[in-house]
């Protein structure tokens, strides 16, 4: 019979463990509550939602539009930048994608009129239309610089 105090501690060890928050896995939004790390809108839109995780700490950021996020990286000069976690929604699906593999098109409405929204596969986006990767789009949201 295991008595009550190694009972406790290992539930107090199981507890702590599963509390323990990945610094790899995409973190639950809470759509029309959680806001903008850069505007402070609501996050509400499933299809253009980019959340970036510091690969040090752990803590995560969302932002309505990937334009926002530029900016705020711009603005705030993270030294982590380069190994931040960032994930954005694929426009089509709504799924977590990577938003460094991504590829996206340009002539979209988004919540803060960037118009930049991520494909997980470049056949998804319409014949015809521009497809950047994610260099291109930091490149022209610090150019737009709003």
């Amino acid at each position: 019979m295991i008595k009550y105090s190694t009972f406790f501690i290992l539930f107090f060890i199981f507890i702590v463990g599963c509390q323990e928050k990945s610094k790899t896995a995409v973190e639950e939004v809470h759509w029309d509550r959680d806001m903008c790390a850069r505007c402070v809108m609501v996050v509400s839109d499933r299809h253009n939602t980019t959340q970036v995780r510091n690969p040090e700490n752990g803590k995560t950021y969302m932002f309505d539009d990937i334009g926002c996020m530029v900016l705020w990286f711009r603005d705030h000069k993270q030294p982590w930048k380069d190994k931040a976690k960032i994930w954005i929604t694929d426009v089509k699906t709504g799924k977590w994608i990577d938003a460094r593999v991504a590829f996206y098109d340009t002539e979209n409405i988004t919540p803060m009129a960037y118009g930049f929204s991520a494909h997980a596969k470049k056949e998804d986006i319409a014949k015809g239309q521009e497809i950047i990767d994610f260099n291109e789009v930091v490149r022209r949201v610090l150019k737009i610089g709003k």
